[in-house]
């Protein structure tokens, strides 16, 4: 079997001490594809870096994208900048994001949010790049955006999916994925997560670790810190909610992740 984990943010100084064997526990536990979303010119930089290392892991893959806590620091030349940099790397930079809403902590004001929100769904959409897109407590407004914005051709994925039932079939009826992260793993908190990954179409589901936050059971009781490797006690769960064969399961994810991100499925 092998594991993609469809979102981690593994340029995080938290691994500087030790990328090399993180990298090495999550071949071991056949995690052989891991998608490292970009959230400020600066995290994609150095996540530059590593892919194009000519040891890198050859399915290593990046985002670009500004997260909207920094929605207020974005501006039309970082979309320009991001917009070379895919046409000059596109065997590794495979989405746009994350990006979003997030009125939670609401680090920058809700309507540069939107703005730079749209301005990036545009940007996507011209490279015709698949989306990371981030959501939290926006009362329904990203779902809005979308809907005025839909575009059947896009393709994207509801990172960290926590909503109702009503929105994740929205998100379905946009044609979007959903990421399903370790907070399913978690008995309290992933009640209502557990429930609604059952109903879940096999082609519409991708798993991720968020990587190095939302560390899943029973990791969660060892370690603060997540890493790529961990994704597979998301996959296990999934295993036994779903009630599916293990190699199944493996292999849909698998191929649901390359679908995704438009990655050939020969090429890794």
């Amino acid at each position: 079997m092998k594991l993609f984990d469809s979102h981690a943010h593994i340029d995080d100084n938290v691994y500087d001490g030790d990328f090399n064997e993180m990298l090495k526990r999550a071949s071991d536990a056949g995690v052989d594809g891991i998608m490292v979303a970009g959230v400020t010119p600066e995290t994609i930089v150095k996540a530059l870096e590593i892919a194009k290392q000519p040891h890198r892991h050859s399915n290593l893959f990046i985002s670009v994208g500004m997260h909207p806590h920094d929605a207020q620091y974005c501006s039309d030349e970082i979309i320009d900048d991001y917009k070379r940099l895919a046409g000059k790397y596109p065997s590794i930079i495979k989405a746009w994001g994350e990006t979003g809403l997030d009125f939670n902590r609401m680090h920058s004001p809700r309507e540069v949010q939107e703005q730079w929100f749209v301005r990036q769904i545009e940007a996507a959409d011209d490279l015709n790049l698949s989306m990371i897109f981030h959501e939290r407590d926006s009362e329904g407004r990203l779902l809005q955006i979308l809907e005025s914005m839909n575009h059947r051709e896009r393709k994207g994925v509801v990172h960290c999916f926590s909503g109702t039932k009503e929105e994740m079939f929205r998100y379905l009826n946009l044609g979007y994925y959903i990421g399903i992260t370790g907070i399913v793993t978690l008995q309290q908190r992933g009640e209502m997560l557990r429930e609604l990954a059952v109903l879940l179409p096999d082609d519409r589901i991708v798993i991720e670790t968020d990587a190095p936050y939302l560390t899943p059971a029973p990791m969660k009781n060892k370690t603060r810190r997540n890493e790529p490797s961990f994704v597979k006690h998301v996959f296990n769960k999934l295993v036994d909610i779903r009630g599916v064969d293990a190699q199944v399961l493996s292999d849909m994810l698998w191929k649901n992740t390359c679908s995704l991100y438009n990655i050939p499925l020969d090429t890794i």
